[in-house]
């Protein structure tokens, strides 16, 4: 059974103010009324052409496009010249739209309608003697970049393809990997002002009718003026906005969404950005790389502990050295407690505040390397770490175990495969250490038990965080706490999906791939 918890999706009207698109609901019926209407609503729009000329002799005609998104050529072929080009009278409207091509011809009969097509460069036809207005798609153009490699998610193994801002490129990019009809996509608009496209895609007959109703209705009560990335609407249908671990997965691979939605998640894909999101999620799919797919087994489940250990040192390493240090000194060997001490002899502040200054130092360094320029960022991030750990331990600011430590959570943090929640470890890691500087290893356990606790009441779209460690699921556990061969996953996560894979028993098949 699938649990959601009621009214995550804020409800809440951004305000507004009327215009010309608002005040107006049906087009009218004469072709002067709905000109009058256009040209109110594309008043001081410097970009929307409304062109007007007679067709057939003395059929009046105005044609409505956005340059720069219509491809006008495209307009000039099939659209401009049927209608000026012709010397025949001919004796109505409706004939005179025969001329015109009919595949992607449509009829628009509301103002939302037409606002809708014109904004998405489908150029609108307003023909005299017809009380619809038509419209004709396969006509936009709009500059794009290529299908690339995503810089944040590179492996050294798979496909190389990413997501573009455009939803045009994207969806083909799945329907190539999954040819199936049961790969569904439903398209949306959001947003008052942007009429952002947003399409949920999901496989019917895996995918739990009960989420894809959730997430429509989530994205159904969705109101806000604009939505510019998909950010925006992961806190709207997010179950817990106010928690930092992310509820949704954001991925520019479109591998690492067709795999998901062969376990029964849905994804959203979002125009304008190269990042879908993906839900339902839970801790442990966050933190597997689709290169463990691509690798062996035994060197895929080695890097994911080694992944894993490491995830937990990002957290608490800086935390656990400044409890020792501060009160627990026992614990520590003679002979490195000595060095330690020998270390910090000169050093002016605490454990705790050192910490805390080369935390927020790396913090800095980091950031930095993130908004400078590509070239040298990272040759700034590199050398700003050197320089200034050098010289602070030069110069008896912080002692050169803590820039160790500092270090390794550093690559430690380096280690997660998703950025997304990699942000929540480096910010949770400063109340930790605040923690363990004041109450020792007793303030390290309650952090780390509040941290749990949390992540047991974390739901996303009705999937414990902590799946399939939490409520405990051992045949999911194969693949979690190690990377079990493909022949042995015949079954899909229990509360992501339902079904099980179209292949033999996995006893007969392996009977089968060793016999000779």
């Amino acid at each position: 059974m699938w649990y959601f918890k009621q009214g995550k999706a804020r409800d809440v009207q951004s305000p507004a103010a009327p215009d010309a698109e608002t005040a107006y609901t049906a087009v009218y019926p004469t072709y002067d009324e709905n000109l009058s209407v256009l040209e109110a609503m594309y008043e001081d729009c410097g970009d929307t052409r409304l062109h007007s000329f007679l067709a057939a002799g003395d059929v009046r005609v105005t044609v409505i496009y956005t340059q720069g998104i219509t491809d006008e050529q495209l307009l000039e072929r099939f659209i401009l010249t049927p209608l000026l080009h012709t010397d025949e009278l001919l004796p109505s409207a409706a004939t005179l739209l025969s001329r015109l091509p009919t595949t992607s011809a449509a009829s628009l009969e509301h103002w939302p309608d037409v606002t809708d097509h014109i904004g998405n460069g489908n150029p609108v036809l307003l023909i005299d003697g017809e009380p619809r207005l038509f419209t004709y798609g396969g006509m936009t153009r709009v500059e794009q970049r290529g299908v690339e490699e995503p810089v944040a998610e590179s492996t050294v193994r798979g496909p190389r393809e990413g997501f573009t801002e455009s939803l045009g490129v994207n969806i083909p990019l799945l329907r190539r990997r999954l040819k199936s009809p049961n790969l569904k996509m439903q398209h949306m608009t959001i947003g008052a002002y942007s009429k952002t496209q947003v399409t949920l895609v999901y496989i019917k007959g895996i995918a739990a009718p009960s989420l894809i109703e959730e997430m429509k209705s989530r994205i159904a009560r969705i109101r806000l003026d604009g939505v510019l990335e998909s950010e925006t609407i992961e806190e709207w249908i997010s179950d817990n906005p106010y928690s930092p671990f992310p509820q949704m997965l954001p991925t520019e691979r479109p591998d690492v969404v067709c795999a998901n939605l062969l376990e029964g998640r849905a994804a959203l894909l979002v125009d304008g950005t190269p990042f879908a999101l993906i839900a339902p999620v839970s801790l442990f799919s966050m933190l597997q790389s689709p290169e463990d797919y691509y690798q062996n087994i035994m060197m895929s489940t080695f890097i994911r502990w080694l992944r894993y250990v490491f995830f937990v040192m990002s957290l608490l390493l800086p935390s656990a050295y400044v409890a020792i240090t501060t009160y627990h000194q026992e614990m520590i060997p003679t002979v490195l407690l000595l060095n330690i001490a020998k270390s910090r002899e000169e050093i002016p502040f605490p454990a705790l505040v050192e910490a805390l200054i080369m935390e927020i130092t790396f913090e800095a360094l980091r950031e930095a390397g993130v908004r400078l320029p590509k070239q040298v960022g990272a040759a700034v991030s590199i050398v700003g770490a050197l320089v200034i750990g050098q010289a602070a331990t030069s110069a008896g600011i912080v002692s050169a175990p803590m820039v160790i430590v500092v270090a390794i959570t550093g690559i430690a943090s380096f280690m997660i495969p998703r950025y997304a929640l990699g942000i929540p470890m480096r910010l949770i890691r400063f109340p930790v250490m605040l923690l363990a500087g004041t109450l020792g290893l007793v303030g390290v356990m309650l952090g780390f038990i509040g941290i749990v606790i949390h992540l047991c009441r974390l739901y996303s779209f009705g999937l414990p965080y902590l799946s399939p460690l939490a409520p405990v699921r051992f045949r999911e556990l194969r693949d979690t706490l190690i990377r079990t061969p493909m022949w042995k996953q015949a079954h899909r996560p229990k509360l992501s999906g339902y079904g099980d894979h179209p292949v033999e028993p996995e006893t007969e098949e392996r009977n089968e791939r060793s016999s000779p």
